[in-house]
């Protein structure tokens, strides 16, 4: 699931946030002046208004039956998704929108479809309610309804070995993902750059190589996202590869992140020794281990990296990395059983 991995990262002590006022969506910032900070209760109580209509008209949906919604199609969704972009929260418009693409799509669309609404319901209650959580998941709250945070540190220095790079698109935009792990903080870290459609990101770090420098975690619960603010040395190609963990550990460690951020799509995880081997249409990767495996999420089936992983394999264990979610696991990089580089599945 390329594209389904997720944003910010922080620990922080629990406590209460600030509620209903500007003052929570500044709660990490630098002081802003007055009428930065009226603009920004003015936008909380929109939000407030957005996701309280939201909630109205899922409630709505639920008791006339999901049959409503299959009928309706994306335009039901289109329409809520206006709503919440009036309210000025594109998470929420955003997470609406993918609700109009599930409507009648495929066998299991009315279970995903209630999953998801259960997740919207869940994310809109948490941001009426998120002066009653712990601030870490009440940032993590204002992140997932569309509003923006500063990195806040502390700063992480280290040496990162770069896991995958890809991209994904839209009609507007181009997002860059880049997935890191710290040699000797073991921390992973996701960056993020953006350029207009058609356009390239800026930022440009392909699987295999390792970089001296220090990222700044952004404010949330558990997420891995940081910012890149210093450079101490030049990219340079490596073989050291990232420790990694079995089948079953990728599934634990997917369920804890639940804990943290329950709208979360799926995690990043080094598979340690796993066999890629068909299971009637579709591929498993079988853990060398132990007695258990993972199926290949279906956007990947179909994609060359799939086909690089089976021949890098040939029958044997591989190291792999990539994102693990309810629908399986993409995978993104690769290492062989002999020394070398990461090879890139993206």
């Amino acid at each position: 699931m390329p594209g389904g991995a997720d944003e910010p990262a922080n620990g922080g002590a629990a406590g209460r946030a600030p509620g209903g006022t500007g003052a929570e969506l500044a709660a990490s910032a630098p002081p802003v002046s007055p009428a930065a900070l009226r603009r920004a209760e003015r936008r909380a109580e929109r939000i407030t208004a957005g996701a309280t209509e939201l909630e109205q008209r899922l409630a709505d949906l639920l008791r006339g039956g999901l049959i409503t919604a299959e009928q309706s199609g994306p335009a039901l969704w289109e329409e809520t998704a206006a709503r919440m972009v009036d309210a000025q929260a594109p998470g929420l418009a955003h997470r609406a929108r993918e609700l109009g693409a599930l409507a009648g799509a495929g066998a299991d669309a009315p279970v995903r479809l209630l999953e998801e609404c259960a997740l919207l319901h869940l994310l809109a209650r948490a941001w009426l309610r998120r002066d009653r959580l712990p601030e870490p998941l009440a940032a993590t709250v204002r992140s997932r309804v569309g509003l923006t945070a500063s990195p806040d540190g502390p700063a992480i220095r280290d040496d990162w070995l770069v896991l995958a790079q890809y991209d994904t698109s839209d009609s507007r935009l181009t997002t860059r993902r880049i997935w890191l792990h710290g040699t000797a903080s073991g921390r992973t870290a996701l960056l993020l750059s953006y350029g207009a459609a058609g356009r390239a990101p800026d930022l440009t770090l392909p699987a295999g190589l390792a970089l001296d420098a220090e990222l700044t975690p952004y404010p949330g619960a558990g997420q891995p996202r940081m910012a890149l603010t210093e450079r101490f040395a030049p990219p340079a190609a490596t073989t050291v590869r990232p420790p990694g963990t079995t089948t079953s550990g990728a599934l634990a460690r997917y369920g804890a992140a639940l804990r943290d951020d329950p709208w979360r799509e799926s995690v990043p995880v080094t598979l340690k020794r796993v066999v890629p081997v068909p299971d009637g249409d579709g591929w498993q990767l079988a853990d060398a281990d132990e007695d258990h495996a993972l199926p290949v999420g279906a956007a990947a089936r179909n994609r060359p990296g799939l086909w690089r992983l089976v021949a890098l394999s040939g029958g044997a264990p591989v190291r792999v990395f990539g994102e693990c979610g309810p629908r399986g696991f993409t995978p993104l990089a690769a290492w062989g059983q002999g020394p070398g580089e990461a090879v890139p599945l993206c």
